[in-house]
């Protein structure tokens, strides 16, 4: 199996001016744990920002999640695979890496992600 075979393609995007809060209440609208962050010009890098990244930077130091901006949290630069990239080489990278989210690049665009969670379920999901 491939990374298209298990990614998902509906990748949900925020701003990096957009406040903590509102990060959270997007993730938690479309209940999932994770926002891409739109890049500021076309030669910048993307980045992620994640529930972890709320807890541990806002919620734990007892910032208020309406005063911090998502690009102060967010995890920048991203570790991108390409569609064709084995299920076998997307688990080794995230374990040398310590990523838990691999967005998908197709050479132009990001066009999925794929989720340490969507690797083990193909795992689980394919005969022996």
């Amino acid at each position: 199996m491939r990374a298209r075979d298990v990614m998902a393609a509906d990748v949900e995007w925020i701003r990096g001016e957009a406040t903590a809060f509102e990060a959270t209440e997007r993730m938690r609208a479309r209940g999932i744990s994770s926002l891409l962050v739109e890049r500021r010009a076309p030669d910048d890098a993307w980045g992620i920002v994640t529930r972890t990244d709320v807890v541990q930077k806002v919620v734990e130091p007892g910032r208020d999640p309406r005063g911090v901006r998502v690009h102060e949290i967010m995890s920048k630069p991203l570790v991108l695979i390409s569609p064709g990239l084995g299920l076998r080489y997307c688990a080794q990278l995230m374990e040398r890496t310590g990523v838990r989210r691999l967005p998908v690049f197709d050479g132009q665009e990001i066009v999925g992600i794929v989720t340490h969670g969507d690797i083990v379920r193909a795992l689980l999901a394919s005969p022996p």
